[in-house]
């Protein structure tokens, strides 16, 4: 049996988000859905597509409270934190000649 999904907005750096989450899909798994809608397809540190599809075991999110948002957050910070992405927010910045 799944369970209605949850959506939420909102905005992490200036980029706008929507997670769609659902606690129980198929009776067995939890599957959260991200993607950024301003702007549209607005590359993030855990997807360079603006959309990532997760999958996960139920009650992961519960258990650490079950504040979406506030863990999405946290998560986009901690990956925004490595030499990768602050790499691609300076060139982003400078534009590249080559």
């Amino acid at each position: 049996m799944s369970q209605h999904p949850q959506v939420h907005r909102f905005t992490w750096r200036g980029i706008g988000i929507e997670a769609i989450y659902v606690p129980v899909k198929w009776g067995v798994i939890a599957h959260l859905e991200i993607h950024t809608i301003q702007p549209p397809r607005a590359p993030l540190p855990i997807t360079e597509t603006g959309y990532l599809s997760h999958f996960h075991p139920c009650g992961s999110i519960e258990a650490k409270g079950g504040d979406v948002v506030a863990q999405i957050m946290a998560w986009l910070d901690e990956e925004a934190a490595k030499p990768a992405w602050r790499h691609y927010v300076e060139a982003s910045r400078q534009g590249e000649l080559f």
